[in-house]
């Protein structure tokens, strides 16, 4: 088994697509194509993006460090944005990440997961522990920062529902794939346990700020 292949099928979080959209036959130059284009998307991230840089400084104050090794471009054969996995870093699934700026929320949510598991020392087997770095992950990335504009006209508190729905419902959709997970709506209900805690938790940021 090929390691790209064994990374796939060994990521403990995934970024969950919102729509599952069909899955075309890539020729092997489309991939290496896709592949080019997603490493210059992630080398610009890794340069100018202030929450990928703000990720990287806490990590290594928390005590880790994220090897640039450690963050690859791949064709994911599940539709997904991305993963991470404690061992063998952040894979970036170049086949389902349209442009740069999806990117870089999906690499700002797996770095929050790797802090999680340097600052935290999460076991990836608990649920809950699963449920609670996906909400801060979700929370915290910008990646519902779309529901946050959608509903801006619509006062704070509008607002405040708008995103934690788009948290919960991310959350789930990562947690569902969790093999001790039953179904969607097991799923739900440990987001829900622990929501509360794990969503007003914005380590190592200040506050939500996107």
């Amino acid at each position: 088994m090929s390691a790209e292949k064994q990374q796939e099928q060994q990521q403990v979080t995934t970024t969950p697509l919102l729509a599952q959209p069909e899955k075309p036959v890539l020729s092997e130059e489309k991939k290496a194509s896709l592949c080019s284009q997603c490493d210059e998307y992630k080398q610009w991230m890794t340069q100018y993006s202030p929450t990928v840089r703000f990720m990287f400084d806490q990590i290594k104050q928390a005590g880790g460090y994220v090897s640039p090794n450690k963050i690859n471009c791949q064709i994911c054969e599940d539709p997904k944005l991305g993963g991470f996995h404690p061992d063998l870093g952040i894979q970036l699934c170049a086949n389902y990440i349209p442009d740069k700026w999806v990117l870089n929320d999906t690499l700002s949510h797996e770095l929050i997961h790797w802090y999680d598991n340097t600052r935290f020392k999460v076991d990836w087997m608990n649920l809950k522990h699963h449920a609670c770095s996906e909400i801060r992950a979700a929370s915290l990335s910008g990646e519902c920062a779309i529901m946050t504009e959608f509903w801006k006209n619509s006062g704070v508190m509008r607002i405040a529902k708008g995103h934690q729905a788009c948290v919960k419902r991310r959350a789930a959709l990562s947690v569902v794939g969790h093999p001790k997970c039953k179904d969607m709506e097991h799923a739900k209900e440990v987001v829900d346990e622990v929501f509360r805690s794990c969503f007003n938790d914005t380590r190592p940021f200040e506050m939500i700020y996107r």
